[in-house]
């Protein structure tokens, strides 16, 4: 007998990327709902939990722990690349769209925003997407 690895749900994944996406470009639209002491911040984890459902699309049968380690690396090239200054990324970071995937300055406290996103998203996975068979 062949034991069967659970998947995630697909159309869940997307669900949860479209959601988690207009929930991060609502709270930079709307600051005034967000506690003021919090910052950026949940924008920031919302970015990350929207890596962590897009790869859930693609990789339906990765573990959760396995997806977390993979958006969390994402995350963190991405945050270390906003060291890199050369003037052709500079320029891709000027546009809207460049600095919502990209950034723009390298911090720190980004990487903690970026741990907790991916943590609260594993345990939505977990919970809710991970298909159990």
């Amino acid at each position: 007998m062949f034991l069967v690895k659970p998947e995630r749900r697909r159309l869940l994944q997307v669900g949860a990327t479209v959601a988690v996406i207009a929930l991060g470009l609502a709270s930079r639209a709307f600051p005034q709902f967000v506690p003021a002491a919090l910052g950026k911040y949940p924008g920031d984890a919302l970015w990350a939990m929207m890596i962590f459902f897009a790869l859930g699309i693609i990789a339906t049968r990765m573990r959760t722990w396995q997806l977390a380690l993979t958006a969390l690396l994402i995350c963190f090239a991405v945050e270390f690349g906003q060291l890199i200054q050369a003037p052709w990324l500079v320029a891709l970071r000027a546009h809207p769209l460049g600095h919502l995937a990209l950034g723009s300055a390298f911090g720190w406290v980004d990487l903690i925003a970026y741990t907790a996103g991916v943590a609260v998203a594993a345990i939505i996975d977990k919970l809710a997407l991970f298909k159990r068979r």
